[in-house]
This record gives structure tokens, C-alpha cells and sequence, in this order.
């Protein structure tokens, strides 16, 4: 299933999105870099059946950090389920993408004209060589859950280094998301 471009939301809204605020359970503590110390950017909201995936990267110094590493410490990805609540932000740091994206499903086999974002499900497309990150807590191969392109414009593109994609997977059992990104 492919992710196509579907406007603009509200920053809080509990949809497929780019950008915006996080929906998280009331105990959240916003994500810090573990290389530089700083706030991580909120990337995406992915609800998807019952769970909802936020997505977080380092880009406090674009490119000094390992953000495209899914273990490095320079991003995060959280799998949530139950009450969630729109996040408070830190005033340090880059935190936010300059606009918030819709996300809308549309079958992969039919034509579109909207820009695609990202898809859901199926196997990764790669561009290098397969990365798939193993749980941190019960070392088995981790599912992968959906990709995301760099975005449509400047306001909404994510920092994969410049033509690259990001990669979300989970291991559900657990209870752990993880992202990398590959350009």
C-alpha cells in the first residue's frame, strides 16, 4: 500500500501524517540524542490497526549524528497503544518539521498523480543492502512495518541525506519499534 499526499492536517490529528505533535501516553519523555544530548525532531505518526509508531530523529547537526543507524542512540521509534494525548514539546532543539502531511493509503497497482510518501507493509525497498535491525530485547528479527520518503517540499522533507528513505519495523510481541534510513 502505497503513502500518497492527502493535505494538510491539524498539528495534533490522529491520522497518517508527517510532521505535527506526537500523540503519546501520558509517561512520554521526549526523546534525546544519546550523541549530542539534544532534542530529537518528531518525523511521523503512523497509526496503524490498534498501535500507533512515532518516529524520531537527531537533527540538532545534521550529519554529525548517526541518525540513519537504527541503533546509534540519533533516533528512535516508539510503538504505542491505548489513550494518547498530544506531546509537549521542548523549547531547545529542532523538534519539528516545518509543516504537518497527510498520509493516505492507495493501492500500489493503480496510478496516481499524487506524490508518493512512503508505503506500508510488503518488504523494504533498499537502496543499499538490507539492514533489518534485530529487537533489542529478545534478539529476533525485526517486521518491517512501513517506508518513508523525504516528503514532497522543503517544509515537510525529512533529512535522509538528500534523495533518501527511511525504514520503520517493529517487533510487536515486545512492544519495540526501530527506524533507520538509507540514502
Amino acid at each position: 500500500m502505497l503513502l500518497i499526499y492527502a493535505g494538510e492536517p491539524a498539528a495534533d490529528a490522529p491520522v497518517l501524517r508527517t510532521g505535527g505533535v506526537p500523540l503519546v501516553p501520558d509517561e512520554f519523555v521526549w526523546p534525546g540524542c544519546r550523541e549530542c544530548g539534544g532534542s530529537m525532531q518528531f518525523l511521523a505518526h503512523l497509526p496503524l490497526g490498534t498501535d500507533v509508531f512515532s518516529v524520531f530523529v537527531c537533527q540538532n547537526d545534521p550529519g554529525l549524528c548517526d541518525d540513519w543507524d537504527a541503533m546509534a542512540g540519533a533516533n528512535r521509534a516508539f510503538l504505542f497503544n491505548g489513550d494518547l494525548s498530544p506531546a509537549a514539546v521542548p523549547a531547545e532543539g529542532t523538534t519539528l518539521l516545518g509543516a504537518v502531511t497527510a498520509l493516505r493509503g492507495h493501492p500500489a497497482d493503480t496510478p496516481t498523480e499524487q506524490p508518493v510518501l512512503g508505503r506500508l507493509g510488503g518488504e523494504p525497498d533498499w537502496i543499499q543492502d538490507d539492514e533489518t535491525p534485530d529487537c533489542p530485547t529478545c534478539a529476533n528479527r525485526m517486521a518491517f512495518m512501513a517506508e518513508l520518503e523525504e516528503g514532497h517540499d522543503f517544509a515537510t522533507q525529512a533529512n535522509f541525506g538528500g534523495g533518501g528513505r527511511g525504514y520503520l519495523f517493529s517487533c510487536q510481541p515486545c512492544g519495540e519499534a526501530a527506524f533507520l534510513w538509507q540514502n
